[in-house]
């Protein structure tokens, strides 16, 4: 098992990828914050069919939490991380201190419009995309990588980073990856670590109400109609909902029939204190 290079500066990272450049090869990210499981490995795998080398970034990003959210609880498992990494062959590991990301006097944020803007997650995280997207074009452009792979469990984010991509002329690929799942259909999560028991055997029912939910859309049952159904099981069952909505799949804006274009369901629900996101095609 060969060793994983970490890079703990831009400059030590921006180095070895000149080296891979000028040998020719092509260069893939993988933006993580750590915590890595069988999605993250599956996000490496793709990035290896489409470029010869691949570094994973490991960054909890301070910028896209809120004062209440888990920062300070978020998983940090670098030693089995690495040892993961080592083990699916990734080259190099881009593991930067906060200092690093956000030397003293930072004082610039991306401002988005767009798919950040759809009162999706947005409407209960109001500053999360642009800390997001804020470390994205930074990763971006201190790794000088030709291709970065997310996945589709984070769909908002997707399209969020797409988007921001394209418009700032990054000249980096976004390649998208689908969700990673459980047997039972829960959408692999660093978050699910915190569900109890009983929890954890409830969860799968957000995949199988979206599941009905979209066969009924296919089946051209009444959109309005079959979504508050569906947001009504969710609710019995104990979730917290924060949403289930039907929204185009490329722009996420609200979608009144299946004319409207390609679907995507999208839903966002709390398990104790977890929150669970998920969505699939219509």
């Amino acid at each position: 098992m060969a060793e994983v290079a970490v890079f703990e500066t831009v400059r030590d990272m921006r180095a070895a990828v000149a080296g891979w450049h000028a040998a020719g090869e092509k260069v893939a990210l993988v933006p993580t914050m750590g915590a890595l499981h069988e999605g993250h490995i599956a996000l490496v795998s793709e990035a290896q069919k489409h470029a010869r080398r691949v570094i994973v970034s490991i960054f909890v990003n301070p910028t896209q939490f809120a004062p209440h959210e888990d920062f300070k609880k978020y998983p940090r498992t670098f030693d089995s991380d690495r040892a993961k990494l080592a083990q699916v062959g990734a080259d190099a590991i881009f593991f930067p201190p906060v200092e690093e990301m956000y030397p003293p006097g930072f004082a610039s944020r991306i401002l988005l419009l767009g798919p950040a803007a759809v009162g999706l997650d947005d409407r209960f995280r109001p500053t999360h995309f642009e800390g997001v997207a804020t470390v994205c074009c930074k990763l971006f452009t201190q790794s000088r990588a030709d291709l970065a792979v997310f996945g589709e469990k984070d769909y908002q984010q997707l399209k969020v980073v797409a988007r921001m991509a394209a418009d700032l002329d990054l000249g980096i690929e976004i390649v998208p990856l689908a969700t990673v799942r459980e047997a039972d259909g829960l959408a692999l999560s660093s978050r699910n670590r915190y569900l109890s028991a009983e929890e954890r055997a409830l969860a799968p029912l957000l995949h199988r109400v979206m599941q009905a939910l979209a066969a009924r859309l296919r089946n051209r049952d009444d959109l309005f109609r079959a979504v508050g159904e569906a947001q009504s099981e969710i609710i019995t069952a104990g979730f917290e909902l924060d949403y289930l909505e039907a929204r185009h799949a490329q722009t996420l804006a609200p979608v009144t029939s299946l004319a409207d274009g390609p679907i995507r369901i999208l839903v966002a629900a709390r398990l104790g204190g977890t929150r669970l996101i998920d969505n699939i095609a219509v």
